[in-house]
């Protein structure tokens, strides 16, 4: 049914570009042919589209249920035993997504909401017919929600259909929680995607657009398992969120999902299209009856810490620090957050994950601190990963990855008047040898408009400060950006920057424009992106300079009801390309692939790539081995094969194989994973390349393995090690944490890099012992 749904949308999408349309051969050509397929198809989506997903008058609502303050739940999971519950009208009647779309849950889950004065809580019972059978992978703070039975809570508090908080537990009782923005568009960087529906992806995300995992917010939750299912209770203080500072009855947007992932199955409680997860915001349901007085909220973390550290070419001392400093959060309304942070440090931060570069362009680190993912959000512009225009890696760190004192800062961010702000000022210390001192501000301003519109802008500045600061070392941006939906389904987007660089003129401009049809069978995207040769965000990041770039993708998701245990099959192709301003073409990219993913929860991804690297000039890839200046046309094959993740044993395997700069590439990425329990996560995965070119031969190799163990949800110790001979290092990051409220508490954090035996001096890198504990006091309770 879908398949031939799926061919008549074409036709009639072909005939109206027939009909309207002349194209001229080549890459307009192929650019018009996408434009018009994608807008012309509005009309016939549109279309098929039922009320229930048009229609705000259809959205589900729950009524919040006010209590008296000494009637309070007893949070400890125990939901149908607590009188304090005995009153709230539960809602239920929740819809799968997956693996039977449309069809009613398998499992029936009943949801209480019930606040005083101070807090709103969720009292959620979970039934399953053979709760022997639940499975729960992970007990960390943050863990993934996708490998497990599970259950989260969106609050579009503004009411918005853009932003929202999210509030997650599984049956052991972890605390998971995000922030959303635009309805978790760009979340590709930030968390939230997977390969099912309703995916959030894993932990220690980076900034960007979307969902921002790395938000922790005081809160608490406690579940149990029994012979009915499971049950989880949540208790959020209204001081952890933001909502308008109205004195009336509000209504906020909120939805709830649950998995039950034996079946691989997800469910909604207010019902949703397969393309779209928790984050669609603008089909949520209304959770109606708050009426919350103004919220004073003033809370202070301060922190101690100890450092032994052991350095240098030749370490033969050990050098030992301690330091102090403080974070402090005050709501300037209830809508309106202001953010403090003196000799601020992010010791607990695990480490990067190193990355081989095979090419000659950046690659492309997140951010993981968390004072500067809180609320990024309100602080994103630009294309993620390409093209930021406010990058909040470049404050604090250096081109070469050294760490570069931070005095103090602020950051005011949140809601005023229906517009979104962020407001950021950092100072850091000079470094010498390395940098000056900087003071960077960022001011970012943005409005929603309706159906998922919104029109925004931004400006960043650096200025060097100090005695080691000259006249001129400055850089500025300027940008403007906006979106704007189409129907239900469609979402033109762009934005346009201009840098200031003492010493460069003309040139300095960036622009892009995307466009996107994202219906139930089928996804359309298209976007053009020109980057000046002088445009220079050095506060931002580009991934190359000085370029002019035309991306495409089409991508069908068919679900067959009765064929060999498959679930989805998605077939997509794709067409990236790059070139310079006189018109040579440094890249491009052909994908044509076809992702099958079967109801057991395997999936197999089978594909082509066409690849075009055009070099000017000659770059060493790898240490005496040069790739000379030319047109390089190659095709390559590539396998992707992984089991099912959510069982206690899991294999990934990736394959690629084909020609590479003249020669040929092989490309093996092993991966197995393995739980015992909630309690104890193990993955080891291995990158692996082995390249034949005209100037050589080389191998690279980089291993990275993950432990973790918790001993409660809130106690926990895990170890990142890391093997990279293109670098000629290997590493460990081990941290030991002991969880209070707000992802604050005790930690202890043992860092190791060093050469490798035979490859380079072991002498080099050095190790250090962090002892930091941080205690969150709020004087306003």
């Amino acid at each position: 049914m879908l398949g031939a749904d799926l061919l008549s949308y074409l036709r009639t999408a072909l005939r109206s570009c027939t009909a309207h349309c002349c194209f001229r051969v080549g890459i307009r050509g192929v650019t018009a042919l996408f434009v018009c397929m994608g807008f012309s198809y509005v009309s016939v989506a549109e279309a098929q589209l039922s009320s229930d997903e048009t229609g705000a008058s259809s959205r589900r609502s729950v009524s919040v249920l006010a209590i008296a303050d000494e009637n309070i739940p007893v949070v400890d999971g125990d939901v149908l035993n607590d009188a304090a519950w005995d009153h709230a009208k539960p809602t239920s009647g929740f819809w799968q997504i997956a693996p039977d779309e449309g069809e009613r849950a398998s499992e029936r889950t009943e949801i209480r909401v019930v606040y005083t004065s101070q807090t709103l809580y969720f009292g959620v019972v979970c039934y399953d017919r053979d709760p022997g059978s639940i499975i729960v992978s992970d007990s960390r703070r943050d863990a993934s929600l996708e490998e497990t039975d599970s259950f989260q809570i969106i609050l579009d508090t503004y009411l918005d259909t853009q932003n929202g908080f999210v509030f997650g537990t599984n049956p052991a009782g972890i605390e998971y929680d995000g922030q959303v923005t635009n309805e978790g568009q760009g979340s590709g960087r930030f968390g939230g995607g997977g390969s099912r529906p309703g995916g959030q992806g894993g932990q220690q995300r980076g900034a960007g657009g979307g969902f921002n995992l790395n938000w922790d917010g005081a809160w608490e939750v406690q579940t149990q398992i029994s012979e009915i299912g499971w049950t989880a209770e949540f208790a959020i203080p209204f001081r952890t969120i933001r909502y308008p500072a109205i004195d009336t009855l509000q209504t906020w947007g909120i939805n709830f999902q649950r998995n039950i992932r034996r079946r691989n199955e997800t469910v909604f409680w207010s019902q949703l299209p397969r393309q779209y997860n928790l984050y669609r915001l603008s089909l949520a349901g209304l959770l109606t009856g708050l009426e919350i007085d103004r919220q004073v909220n003033f809370q202070i973390t301060p922190y101690l810490l100890g450092d032994s550290i052991t350095k240098g070419e030749k370490p033969r001392a050990t050098d030992f620090e301690g330091s102090f400093g403080l974070d402090a959060k005050y709501s300037l309304t209830p809508s309106l957050t202001l953010d403090a942070t003196y000799n601020t440090d992010f010791a607990q931060v695990e480490v990067d994950e190193q990355q081989v570069n095979l090419d000659r362009f950046n690659l492309f680190f997140p951010e993981k601190r968390p004072f500067f993912l809180e609320n990024a959000g309100f602080f994103t512009a630009g294309a993620p990963s390409q093209v930021e225009l406010f990058f909040s890696r470049r404050i604090g760190i250096s081109d070469n990855g050294e760490s570069i004192p931070i005095v103090a800062g602020a950051r005011v961010s949140g809601k005023s008047g229906g517009n979104n702000i962020g407001l950021l000022n950092m100072q850091t210390k000079e470094r010498a040898g390395v940098s000056p001192a900087n003071n960077f501000s960022v001011a970012r301003m943005s409005r929603e408009l309706a159906n998922r519109s919104s029109i925004g802008g931004i400006f960043v500045n650096r200025q060097a400060t100090g005695d080691l600061a000259a006249s001129d070392d400055y850089n500025r941006t300027f940008g403007f950006d906006g979106r704007l939906g189409i129907g239900e389904t469609g979402l033109l987007s762009g934005f346009v920057a201009r840098t200031v660089t003492p010493g460069l003129e003309g040139e300095d401009h960036a622009y892009r424009i995307r466009a996107n049809q994202n219906m139930r069978a089928l996804d359309l995207n298209f976007g053009y992106t020109e980057v000046g040769e002088n445009f220079n965000p050095e506060v931002g990041f580009l991934s190359r300079e000085g370029y002019r770039s035309i991306s495409t993708r089409i991508m069908s998701r068919i679900r067959p009801e009765n064929f060999f245990g498959v679930q989805e099959w998605r077939p997509h192709i794709s067409w990236n390309a790059f070139w310079d301003f006189n018109g040579f073409q440094e890249s491009g990219f052909v994908h044509i692939d076809q992702h099958v993913e079967f109801k057991a929860g395997h999936e197999i991804h089978t594909g082509t790539n066409l690849t075009k690297e055009g070099v000017e000039e000659q770059f060493e890839i790898s240490e005496g081995v040069f790739v000379p200046p030319g047109t390089y046309d190659h095709q390559e094959a590539i396998i992707v094969f992984f089991t099912n993740e959510g069982a206690p044993f899991s294999f990934r395997f990736y394959f690629t194989g084909g020609g590479f700069f003249g020669g040929d590439r092989i490309r093996l990425g092993p991966s197995v994973r393995l739980r015992l329990g909630d309690s104890l996560n193990a993955e080891m995965a291995m990158d692996r390349n082995d390249i034949n070119l005209p100037g050589g031969s080389f191998i690279t190799n980089l291993v990275r393995a993950r432990v973790s163990y918790s001993f409660t949800p809130r106690i926990f110790t895990q170890g990142l090690f890391q093997y990279n001979d293109s670098a000629d290092i290997w590493s460990a990051n081990v941290r030991l944490g002991w969880l209070q409220r707000a992802n604050t508490g005790l930690f202890i954090v043992y860092n190791d890099t060093r050469g490798l035996p035979g490859l380079s001096d072991m002498s080099i890198g050095g190790h250090s012992l962090t002892i930091k504990f941080s205690r969150l006091f709020d004087l306003a309770h």
